[in-house]
């Protein structure tokens, strides 16, 4: 498997707040990405990273073969990156913030760029304070993708948008990867993630908590229901990695993973259970059963990622493969 990003135990600290704790991910090439988590889960540091504004305080990170410490701005010149707030010269019209980006890059991104902005169909000769936000934005996109990045880095990109302008945004992305690029999406929006996403990541508390391409994902997690004869009744707990279970009265409900295919045996005639069923897990109930501090845990998720087998199969950098810093 061909490689777009690679972390290998990234630990990124700011005073007493960690913010990346141990990190290690592999991005496939040809992939839309998602970087889910919580505001302050760590997603943006980790962008910063990769896009060489910050330095790991240990641990090793590479985009496209490249170390993001020590070679920040051949980075920068192979990828694009779009905000949820990109830096725009707002008294320059489109054409002109083109022609002035154009410098950084070869002799085909003016005339790509002006085709992106007929694409998107934005208006020309006018400065860019009088544009949308949704117009912003597609001029950013123009912007990071002009020059055919073999790898395109969204932080929040969609944020503020209207859902039409959204949707077309991340039908781009598709096509994109469709086209063999790579699309690092970092998002909080699980929605919209779930419609275009290739793979997943779940981020919590600066741990790197679930890696999975998401149909595998989604296939292998199950919400568990069942009906309880007696409100204090005490049910066995479905085989499988239980995540979270949640009782109101007499049902209860849990979230597992890898449930086991026999798994109705276990509650025989004596169990006090009824109503026994299961339907897979949409990946907001993956996310809340990963995340959600709240929760509760029949048995505790240990806090080391890749010791939670059945949800995060993360592949750490193979020891052949590390880079010495």
């Amino acid at each position: 498997m061909n490689v777009a990003v690679q972390l290998g135990h990234v630990t990124k600290r700011f005073g007493t707040k960690t913010a990346l704790n141990d990190v290690s991910l592999r991005v496939p090439e040809g992939v839309v990405f998602a970087l889910l988590g919580e505001n302050g889960a760590g997603k943006t540091t980790m962008i910063r990273i990769l896009t060489g504004f910050l330095a790991p305080d240990s641990g090793i990170a590479m985009v496209l073969g490249h170390d993001c410490k020590n070679n920040a701005m051949q980075i920068r010149q192979s990828i694009g990156y779009v905000s949820d707030a990109p830096a725009l010269y707002d008294w320059m019209r489109p054409e002109e913030i083109g022609w002035f980006t154009s410098a950084f890059y070869d002799d085909s991104f003016p005339k790509r760029f002006l085709e992106l902005l007929a694409e998107f169909d934005i208006p020309t000769g006018t400065a860019i304070k009088n544009l949308s936000k949704g117009q912003r934005a597609k001029v950013a996109l123009a912007l990071a993708t002009a020059h055919d990045p073999k790898l395109l880095i969204l932080d929040e990109p969609t944020s503020g948008l209207d859902p039409m302008v959204r949707r077309h945004f991340l039908e781009s992305m598709v096509d994109r990867a469709a086209g063999g690029r790579t699309v690092l999406l970092s998002s909080h929006q699980i929605s919209e993630v779930e419609r275009v996403a290739d793979w997943v990541a779940i981020m919590h508390a600066g741990k790197l908590k679930v890696v999975q391409p998401l149909e595998t994902l989604k296939s292998s997690t199950s919400i568990v229901t069942a009906t309880l004869d007696q409100p204090d009744a005490v049910a066995p707990l479905p085989r499988g990695d239980v995540l979270t279970e949640t009782q109101n009265g007499r049902q209860v409900r849990w979230v597992v993973s890898n449930l086991a295919d026999d798994w109705k045996t276990d509650f025989g005639d004596s169990s006090g259970v009824t109503n026994l069923g299961s339907v897979s897990a949409s990946l907001e109930e993956i996310f809340i059963a990963v995340c959600d501090v709240r929760a509760k845990r029949p048995k505790v998720l240990p806090a080391e990622p890749d010791s939670v087998e059945s949800l995060a199969e993360v592949s750490p950098v193979n020891s052949s493969d590390e880079v010495e810093s």
